[in-house]
């Protein structure tokens, strides 16, 4: 076991922390996390225990402590000075799922890694028929004498109990996301040796419970797994002590108020009847605003002129609240709060999220949490960090948390850094029975309360995909309730899968691969796009099982990922953002075993993607949402023609021949036919009226129409035809336009050898090739050879 001794207050400032020893007081680690081994601790002895190998090596598996993995502060947003760390080499045993506590304990485990992972050192499938048995020995700092003693769990998937000198702590805890914890005061023997017994049993997706992306496959790399990866049973996050007063404070509940200047704060406490706090906002540690009122009621605290989090400028200020008995100071915690709001308005008649008031396009990636050596937990905290910091130097101001929720420690880094969290509640691999119900909701509302106050999370993501759906609409009314503060989406992907829509929150949320989509507002909701991309390469020497890599869409070589994926990106900005789509999550920041879309490799060694370049269109996208444009608007009901502007070429038009599509030289000179050919008349998108179809000048009812990618005039009609025979303008170079087709945002019409095809940027064939796209792909709308 290692004590810490942290300051309570400013957990992000970075200013100088001590740390307590016998005799000399030095650095200590909210952040960094060194810490003294408490003398007299009982530890199990690490010689006789060593990890297994990882499938892949990230750049921090062989940094892991053995007895003191993940030391940092586990708890950012309440911190105080004492606490000691359980965190390291374990007895650990396996029975069956209905066996009493074992005899013996035959084996080591390093928490708090997971039992299928490697670096537990145990790296084998746990099954619903198996049950996991933790044991361990430590002793109560004596300076903790006089206060109570608190054992706190960060995570434990699923059903945990705890015992403390073979007495039962509390309840047992069903859920395998939200923190835990238990006043284990009046178990301890408090001079001598204190013995703590855990036990874990996980259904994994057998179950009724949030499962999220877990299933029951080999724990070593195998061909298969599809979307769903590796199990994660038993303890995951940081296991931990730390003594309190009687009266104490447990939570910290913040909403920023900006337009009355304020934060808005519901202290809450244990044994805290008749106590007030005191709470304290400051910045760069001088106080700029401090208030007094009663415990579990929300009071106010005045921050004027307060700087506002963005994620350009993630300013946190520096909280402090006191527990008062009288005039007496009985506890005292740190925090932080980052000054922010978060809603929906109508921008340019266009209804938006806006980000303090204004709407600044959420770009992210989906982030699924998974790494090749921790399975669930990530090896250190710099690891932990990393992924967040990659999403920065790409340029991407968000971040999708999918169906999996992280240690408090990754939302300190989101605020710190300045990223908006959309966060998924895990979901369930089925619909649930009743008490499967009242369990989920139950630890959904316990999640919303762990990380209500930061700053990061704007968007509670109730449901995905139609997994384990149930009473949508119901649940969604009740996390806006719940937390009034943030948006809520009923459905992620509510166009897929079988998902069925609540038809309330505050997004309409598709899934499109690759996309971009055509997903609009409607009436009350925002439009988003909660997956695209897939856009799959593998590295050799970092494939998780070699050869078994898969995607949405394969890409030829790292060049091809670039501009398609860029490509994707620029048909956001360029076609979709001016049509009312106001986010967009890529799929996704890493590859996770298997699945091979990610940015990233697996191991986190190689970034596959152009940073520079990916940066600069997402900062693009994210600079046009600041003012964005209205969409480029073609003349209805009147003939023209379209001219090529590639150089060399302008005396080329658009023309029909034989049914297929063309260019040709047309002049003064030339055939009636040929000139009649080349004309079309613009009527209002057969698909979507805000963009534009293009009918035969003499064919009337035929219609400019991709098919297979080719370009054809023809007739017909229904959804399909409709769709591919409409294309929606944009701005093009020189006064041209582009023209976007209308289910395919971001493929473009394009003159190839002289025939028209629909190209995509960075795709494969010959007629997308990079060589002048943009010139090829832009057009003159000029006045009808034949009028």
């Amino acid at each position: 076991m290692t004590m810490r001794r942290t300051p309570a207050p400013v957990p992000h400032a970075g200013r100088p922390r001590r740390r307590w020893t016998a005799t000399v007081l030095a650095v200590p680690a909210l952040l960094a996390g060194t810490a003294l081994t408490v003398p007299g601790a009982a530890t199990a002895a690490p010689a006789a225990w060593t990890p297994k190998p990882a499938p892949m090596t990230t750049p921090w598996t062989n940094q892991v402590p053995v007895d003191d993995p993940l030391p940092e502060y586990p708890r950012p947003q309440l911190t105080r000075p004492d606490w000691a760390n359980l965190n390291g080499i374990w007895d650990f045993a396996v029975t069956s799922a209905d066996a009493g506590r074992p005899a013996t304990f035959p084996e080591q485990i390093r928490v708090p890694f997971v039992a299928e992972s490697a670096l537990s050192g145990i790296q084998r499938r746990i099954t619903r028929n198996d049950k996991l048995w933790y044991k361990r020995t430590f002793t109560v700092p004596a300076g903790w004498d006089g206060r109570r003693v608190q054992l706190h769990f960060g995570a434990s998937d699923w059903r945990t109990t705890v015992w403390v000198n073979d007495r039962q702590a509390g309840a047992v805890h069903d859920g395998g996301y939200d923190a835990f914890s238990y006043d284990i005061t009046d178990l301890l023997n408090r001079g001598g040796t204190n013995t703590v017994v855990v036990s874990v049993w996980d259904p994994t997706q057998t179950g009724s419970q949030a499962v999220g992306k877990q299933r029951l496959n080999d724990v070593l790399p195998h061909p298969g797994g599809g979307i769903f990866y590796t199990a994660a049973s038993g303890i995951w996050q940081t296991v931990w002590l730390e003594p309190t007063a009687t009266a104490h404070i447990t939570r910290l509940d913040m909403v920023p108020d900006l337009v009355n200047n304020r934060l808005k704060v519901t202290v809450r406490g244990a044994g805290t009847s008749g106590h007030q706090a005191r709470v304290t906002v400051s910045a760069g540690g001088v106080t700029v605003g401090t208030a007094t009122g009663p415990v579990g009621t929300e009071f106010t605290v005045p921050v004027p002129d307060a700087r506002r989090w963005t994620p350009d400028d993630p300013f946190l200020h520096d909280v402090r609240a006191d527990l008062l008995s009288g005039s007496a100071t009985v506890d005292s915690v740190g925090s932080y709060t980052g000054m922010r709001s978060i809603g929906l308005a109508r921008v340019d008649g266009v209804l938006r999220p806006v980000l303090n008031g204004q709407f600044v396009f959420q770009t992210g990636t989906l982030d699924q949490g998974y790494w090749p050596d921790g399975v669930y937990t990530a090896p250190t905290d710099a690891a932990l960090r990393f992924d967040l910091q990659k999403h920065k130097d790409l340029g991407f101001n968000m971040v999708r948390k999918h169906i999996k929720v992280e240690p408090q420690r990754w939302f300190y880094w989101a605020d710190r850094l300045g990223l908006l969290v959309w966060q998924d509640m895990p979901s369930m691999e089925r619909t649930p029975d009743t008490a499967g119900r009242v369990q989920w909701e139950t630890e959904y509302r316990s999640i919303i309360d762990q990380h209500r106050s930061s700053p990061s999370v704007v968007m509670w993501v109730n449901q995905n995909e139609g997994w384990g759906q149930y009473d949508q609409a119901r649940i969604a009314n009740e996390v806006k309730a719940y937390d009034p503060s943030r948006l809520v989406d009923n459905m992620s992907g509510v166009n897929c899968c079988g998902a069925v829509d609540g038809g309330n929150g505050d997004v309409v949320d598709h899934h499109v691969y690759v996309g971009p989509g055509t997903t609009v507002p409607d009436a009350n909701r925002a439009a988003v796009l909660g997956e695209y991309g897939g856009l799959g390469f593998t590295v050799a020497g970092h494939e998780w099982y070699p050869g078994g890599g898969f995607s949405y869409e394969d890409q030829p070589s790292l060049a091809h990922l670039n501009d398609r994926f860029v490509g994707l990106l620029d048909g956001i900005r360029e076609v979709r953002l001016p049509r009312g789509l106001s986010a967009a999550v890529y799929t996704e920041i890493t590859d996770v075993e298997n699945e091979a879309n990610g940015l990233l490799t697996y191991d986190r060694q190689v970034v596959k993607v152009d940073e520079a370049r990916v940066r600069a269109a997402n900062r693009a996208l994210i600079d046009a949402s600041r003012s964005p444009a209205a969409p480029v608007t073609l003349p209805t009901g009147q003939f023209r023609s379209l001219r090529v502007t590639t150089p060399g070429h302008t005396d080329r038009y658009v023309r029909h021949k034989d049914g297929a599509v063309f260019t040709e030289v047309v002049n003064g000179g030339s055939a009636a036919l040929l000139k009649a050919d080349a004309t079309w008349r613009i009527v209002p998108g057969l698909a979507d009226a805000s963009c534009s179809s293009f009918e035969s000048r003499n064919y009337p009812g035929e219609y400019l129409r991709h098919r297979d990618s080719r370009v054809y005039k023809e007739g017909g009609s229904g959804d399909l035809f409709r769709a591919d025979a409409t294309f929606c303008p944009v701005r093009g170079a020189n006064g041209g336009v582009r023209l976007s087709a209308y289910n395919f945002p971001g493929q473009y019409l394009r003159h190839y050898d002289a025939e028209l095809w629909l190209a995509v940027p960075g795709g494969s064939r010959a007629y997308d090739s990079p060589a002048l796209f943009t010139e090829d792909t832009t057009w003159a709308v000029e006045a009808p050879w034949t009028p």
